[in-house]
């Protein structure tokens, strides 16, 4: 039977392009995004994409909305398509934004309560033997049309995938480091290029295999 990986995050999950202007809601296309390079790399696998554009690990978003907290969708999304056999995570980037008053610390905090649902009691009956790959983004930095959104992100960015490989090594969880692969565009910042998508997928699947 093929294995069921669910892959959990934000628009670098979904497929979002670098953006020049707001206003674009574009998606790369399935050989591109990353999931499915990595699931087309694996073979006999049984692909979830839930990745939402401006995503947080534990803020409800008072621009983008509520929605945006990645706390209710992920207990929706381990109810929705259980049983599961592997979740892979890469949340963060989005918490960077300056009106959370970031820091790697807090950031890591909203991964770690999200952490605590998927390895719960409740979640390990629909999913047994659910394995949990902790993925860090890509440091954002300040550019483009975002530049202001995310003031702070060139301080607090490259501390996050330390912060991140810690509660990992804590929770006796897998990790791996995206930022030691790929780089976000220098377009805006914070979404990766399609050759990225493309080498972030196989290195993960490798990771994974």
């Amino acid at each position: 039977m093929a294995q069921r990986i669910l892959c959990f995050g934000d628009s670098n999950t979904h497929g979002t392009p670098p953006i020049e202007a707001r206003g674009v809601h574009a998606r790369f296309g399935p050989e591109v995004r990353w999931p499915c390079v990595m699931a087309a790399s694996l073979g006999e696998v049984g692909l979830v994409e839930e990745g939402l554009p401006g995503r947080t690990t534990q803020h409800d978003d008072p621009v983008m909305g509520a929605f945006m907290n990645a706390r209710p969708a992920l207990r929706i999304a381990l109810r929705s398509h259980a049983p599961l056999d592997r979740m892979v995570l890469m949340l963060g980037t989005n918490d960077c934004k300056a009106r959370f008053q970031p820091s790697a610390e807090r950031i890591a905090a909203g991964i770690a309560g999200l952490l605590d649902i998927a390895v719960s009691e409740e979640e390990a009956m629909r999913h047994p033997g659910l394995r949990v790959t902790l993925v860090a983004p890509p440091s954002p930095t300040e550019a483009g049309a975002f530049a202001a959104e995310f003031a702070g992100a060139d301080e607090v960015g490259p501390k996050l995938a330390p912060a991140l490989r810690a509660l990992a090594e804590m929770r006796g969880l897998d990790f791996f480091d995206a930022g030691a692969v790929i780089s976000v565009s220098r377009v805006d910042g914070i979404h990766i290029e399609a050759e990225d998508h493309i080498a972030l997928g196989k290195a993960l699947a490798v990771h994974l295999s």
